[in-house]
């Protein structure tokens, strides 16, 4: 391989934003709200599109920048999106109207994502996006993996954690939070795992 971080940086600015996405970044920037890259953002529409999924929850709302994304990936598909931080759900409710997406496509809903997720039903879902941190993800993945239809799939963003998960020596519990992720996808028969180095990671699990 000749240049690896050239190929990495090409990927990375080959998708283009859409307006609306370029004011949600704007907006995140301001926040202190991190976001998915453009090419993280790409991957997500592609597997929206590949699943043709329909119904799709998102955990961690941030300022709308990654349901725009995801809603790219079909016209047919809905949204519920978690967050706790009222200024996020603002921010993203903002973000959807100015992508001229319809009021009933997407539902912002407003609490701690493990609490929410277990009150929604089985099985109804095609493709969950775990992104609001680490201190309850081992219950997400579980509340995640029990929303699924057969055949859909869990996508963990900044699943490499700033490049320090592949790291043994970094043992901050972020890190290790998201390696133990890792470990329990790829222990599991019961998903078809993909871990990409797309922006600060990506985790793909689809369920048999």
């Amino acid at each position: 391989m000749v240049d690896k971080i050239t190929s990495w940086k090409f990927v990375e600015e080959f998708s283009d934003e859409t307006p609306a996405m370029h004011k949600a970044r704007i907006r995140a920037e301001e926040m202190g709200v991190e976001c998915i890259t453009p090419a993280t953002g790409a991957q997500l529409a592609f597997t929206v599109a590949s699943l043709r999924a329909k119904a799709i929850v998102e955990v961690g709302t941030g300022t709308g920048l990654s349901g725009l994304w995801l809603l790219q990936g079909s016209n047919e598909a809905t949204l519920a999106t978690i967050d706790s931080e009222t200024e996020h759900q603002a921010a993203a409710r903002l973000a959807f109207a100015d992508a001229g997406i319809s009021p009933n496509r997407t539902r912002v809903i407003s609490g701690r994502a493990d609490e929410v997720m277990s009150n929604m039903a089985d099985a109804a879902y095609d493709l969950v996006v775990l992104d609001a941190g680490t201190e309850t993800l081992p219950k997400q993945i579980s509340e995640a993996a029990r929303l699924l239809r057969p055949g859909g799939a869990i996508a963990i963003v900044h699943a490499l954690w700033r490049d320090r998960v592949p790291d043994p020596a970094m043992r901050d519990d972020a890190t290790v939070a998201y390696r133990d992720a890792i470990r329990f996808f790829a222990d599991h028969d019961d998903f078809v795992v993909s871990l990409l180095t797309l922006g600060d990671g990506l985790l793909l699990a689809a369920k048999r």
